[in-house]
């Protein structure tokens, strides 16, 4: 069963730095490219940026280019987002996502932003 768990969120003032992780498990992760979503409350779900299968080409939303950067790391089965210089409007539950044949979501991770 396909499963990805997002963790490392929380608070954190303006213009800190926080890393997400998501560890993938129960299908081929090297074959999949891995995208980071975001949803603010009131807001719809946003892409922030993906990343291809083997790691060569990313790729961000314009809010969040420049300080944020997705790595990945295949021999863990792990996509990370490490976010930099954070504003109070990067404030959302953020997401990854798997695509390759299929689509898999995992459950989310708060990150808040505030003094």
């Amino acid at each position: 069963q396909a499963q990805l768990v997002e963790s490392g969120g929380g608070l954190v003032q303006p213009g800190g730095s926080l890393r997400l992780s998501c560890a993938a498990s129960g299908f081929t992760f090297s074959n999949y490219a891995m995208s980071w979503y975001r949803q603010a409350p009131g807001k719809e779900r946003e892409l922030v940026g993906v990343i291809t299968s083997a790691g060569r080409t990313t790729n961000y939303a314009d809010s969040v280019k420049g300080r944020f950067t997705i790595s990945r790391d295949n021999a863990k089965n792990t996509v990370y987002l490490q976010m930099n210089s954070l504003r109070p409007e990067d404030t959302a539950v953020y997401y990854c996502n798997a695509k390759y044949v299929f689509s898999y979501w995992g459950q989310g991770t708060q990150v808040t932003v505030s003094s």
